[in-house]
């Protein structure tokens, strides 16, 4: 005898199809250093769109003290599954175990670069001997906690032979991004990479600090030890470091990683 055809019967295979694909997806919680933020806001739509997860995003500096920096966070127990930041602080939690071996990859690099309040004049930074006069100028400057603020107080000042003169008007920022602090008013100088710069309203980004003051440093994703959605991790890690995710990331002022390994 020929079956009959019910239709009932397809819609409900149809709805444990969807059922099943909506039982794999996972929440994943990522923390990121502000360094990555904006290329990770264009980001995680299209992976949770490609993908079905969903990722719970949140913001914290690659190190120093504050309650918010992610060693501080993972020292505490927070349940985190992804880790974007400073690559050689990335280095220091795999070091002590708080990382999943084998699980990081470089995503890309970025440039400390200088802003202004909008509207203010743009001091000259083309050259070393500019950049010098400028800081030595300077009523009031602020950094970053983080490793663009930590090169510029213990390396940079130091070497252009500013660092005593200008201690007393210059001051690391923490877990706020340095733009806000400018387009406040609080600071006349404001450094950071710009990738952290360009988002913020309220500034005018002067430039990139000339290639003999620069610090490029590396941003990196890696698991954390204590995640609970491993493939979904992994998959996420893995997106992020591919090429079809280049253009957001030199949308947000980066240069990809993937670019260098063409």
């Amino acid at each position: 005898m020929a079956k009959t055809w019910k239709p009932g019967c397809c819609l409900a295979g149809v709805l444990l199809a969807i059922g099943a694909v909506q039982a794999q997806a996972d929440e994943l919680k990522v923390v990121s250093s502000g360094g990555f933020a904006a290329a990770l806001k264009l980001l995680a739509p299209q992976f949770e769109q490609q993908t079905g997860h969903h990722l719970q995003l949140d913001w914290g500096p690659s190190m120093g003290d504050t309650p918010q920096a992610i060693p501080q966070r993972l020292q505490r127990g927070e349940k985190i599954d992804v880790l974007v930041m400073v690559g050689s602080a990335l280095d220091k939690l795999e070091s002590s175990g708080k990382l999943l071996p084998d699980s990081r990859r470089v995503l890309a690099s970025s440039r400390i670069a200088l802003a202004v309040k909008h509207g203010s004049p743009q001091p000259d930074i083309s050259t070393l001997a500019a950049l010098k006069q400028t800081l030595l100028g300077s009523r009031s400057i602020a950094y970053s906690d983080s490793a663009s603020g930590v090169f510029l107080s213990s390396v940079l000042f130091a070497r252009l032979g500013v660092a005593d003169q200008i201690k007393d008007r210059s001051r690391m920022i923490p877990a706020e991004p340095v733009g806000k602090v400018v387009a406040r008013g609080e600071a006349e100088l404001g450094f950071q990479q710009l990738s952290e710069l360009i988002p913020v309203a309220g500034i005018d980004i002067v430039g990139l600090l000339p290639e003999e003051a620069q610090q490029v440093t590396t941003f990196s994703a890696g698991i954390s030890r204590n995640s609970s959605h491993l493939d979904a991790a992994r998959q996420l890690v893995r997106f992020l470091a591919a090429p079809q995710a280049a253009a957001s990331i030199r949308q947000t002022g980066m240069t990809p990683a993937s670019d260098s390994a063409q």
